[in-house]
This record gives structure tokens, sequence and C-alpha cells, in this order.
């Protein structure tokens, strides 16, 4: 059974052998069941779909984004705050149409974007449900970075906000914390491609994301020269002009085996990393403060939202 990112070779059941994500894994994925690094199956596994106030000023404004959490992942990353759905795969399976129809729930809610919290491994089934039902509202993919400029190419129109992180610049940080070889390459062809597609962010008259990409880097304890090197690749690849959003908000959430981690940031670390990307001409985007983390900016994941299967 052949595979592509555009029609992933799916049979009469909705079954492919996967190459959606950098790893290209050509796992076997059934509506139900999954064998691959994300662990997921073809339909979408939702964990919690509700308006979200965790996100940047311009993609959840007054009232919120209409964040729909992907359970599975195809990274490992030690450090991640969503655990329960990244790494235990907490969640409900539902239909194509289903998350149309969330999609719809959240723009009655008032939802100001919809969220698609990292889609990577179903990008699929985002493309799916955006042809079923286009919001009247701007569409954000929000994503760890580590994507597919093939796959990528199959949601050109249907995105309007690209939000990736761009995480690490040195690849054996990569491969230690989150088992992503060539990451820095990887990312920054995947956010090239996403700027293509979008170019920068454009604002509309209520501060609200139109189109554009949004590039997010969280700082790790001990690593602000990994940071600092993430911020002056950006630069130098795509000009000081890349709208960034620089995170403090690193909580650690249980004991890891990397010691460094298993702290919050300092005063001195978060100085050092801002004072980079002031160096560096970064002027458009966002500067998060150090006391923004925490575990009670972690949603509860508790299948808000998501449609029980038997009511589809």
């Amino acid at each position: 059974m052949a595979a592509s990112a555009a029609s992933p070779g799916s049979d009469a059941s909705g079954a492919f052998f996967c190459v959606l994500c950098p790893r290209s894994c050509g796992a076997h994925r059934t509506p139900n069941s999954g064998n691959g690094r994300c662990r997921m199956p073809s339909s979408p596994r939702l964990a919690r779909a509700a308006l979200h106030f965790g996100e940047e000023p311009c993609i959840g404004g007054q009232h919120g984004s209409g964040a729909i959490f992907f359970s599975g992942c195809s990274l490992t990353c030690a450090f991640c705050q969503n655990r329960p759905i990244s790494h235990n795969d907490f969640g409900r399976t539902i239909s194509i149409p289903a998350l149309a129809d969330v999609m719809r729930a959240l723009v009655g809610e008032g939802a100001h974007t919809i969220n698609f919290v990292n889609p990577t491994h179903y990008a699929h089934a985002v493309r799916q449900a955006l042809l079923l039902y286009r919001p009247p509202v701007p569409v954000v993919y929000n994503s760890s970075g580590y994507d597919s400029v093939q796959t990528l190419h199959t949601l050109e129109g249907l995105i309007d906000v690209y939000l990736p992180d761009f995480k690490y610049a040195d690849d054996a940080l990569a491969i230690s914390f989150s088992d992503a070889p060539r990451y820095a390459d990887t990312a920054l062809a995947a956010i090239e491609e996403m700027r293509r597609q979008t170019g920068d962010i454009v604002l509309d008259d209520h501060g609200i994301a139109r189109r554009g990409t949004l590039v997010r880097h969280l700082v790790l304890p001990g690593h602000t020269q990994n940071s600092i090197n993430a911020l002056t690749m950006l630069q130098n690849r795509f000009s000081a002009s890349l709208w960034v959003s620089l995170m403090f908000q690193y909580t650690p959430i249980l004991a890891l085996p990397h010691p460094e981690l298993n702290r919050r940031l300092t005063a001195r670390e978060c100085q050092k990393v801002y004072d980079a990307l002031e160096s560096l001409g970064f002027s458009n985007g966002y500067v998060q403060d150090r006391e923004s983390g925490g575990t009670d900016a972690i949603p509860p994941f508790d299948l808000t939202g998501i449609p029980n299967p038997c009511e589809e």
C-alpha cells in the first residue's frame, strides 16, 4: 500500500502506512489503533476542546482560542507539560465529521481562533476536517516545529496562522531531551515553508492574528546558550522581522534524569536570553514573564468538548 503525505494511501477503512511526520516511520495506522512513534490511530484522538487563555494575545484575545488538543505525539520531550496526553495517550477517538463539529461548537462559544494543538501526526485529519468545514475565524496550526515540509504542502490555503516551536539549536540536546535527530535543520525548513504560505503576522483591528507565522522558543534551565544559538539561527535564516514568542514558563512536572531540568529558570538566565533577543534586533512578538509558569497554566485533560462516538 503506497503512502504519501497528501493522501496517505488510506484504504476503504481509513487505514494507511504513515509518513506524515519527519520520522517517516511507515507505521500502520488504522481507525482504532496505531503502532508508530505517535502510537495513534488514523482517526483523530482528542483530549480536550475548549476555550483556552494560555496562548499569545494575538491567538487567544479576550475570549480565548478554541484549543483542540490531540493525543499522542511524534516527539518524546522529557519535560512535556502535557504528559497525560502526549506520553500516556489519554483521549477519545472520534470521526473526521465529528472533528468538524468540534470546530463549529468552539466558534459558537466565541473563540477568536481555532487552535489545533500538537497536530503534526494528525495533519491528514486536520486537512479533511477543514475541507468539510472552514471556520469563519483564523485557523492556527500549533506544533512542535518538527514537521515535514511535504506534509505542510498539503495544508496550504487551509492554515491561516502557523505557531511552531523552535526548541533546539543543539542537536545533541534535541536527541537527549526529545529523541529528535536533526531537529534544527528539520524545524528551520518547516518554518521556512510555513512563512512561504502565510508570511509575517498580520493583525486585525482587535489585535488577533489573521495570518502569518509566529515562532515560539521555550528557554530551558541550564541551557541559555542553546536559546541564544536558536535565536541567532532564526535571525540568520529569516531576519529580525520574524515574529518570535520568547517563553520563560518552564516548570518541572516530575523528577527527570537531567538534573538541570528539575528546577525553574533563574532571573539571571531569563535576562541573559532576553538581552540576546534584543541584541539580535527582534522587535515583533512577545516576551513572557518569568512568573508565568506553574501547573495552573496546564488545562485539565478531561475530554471537555469531545463528543462521545455513540452520539455522533
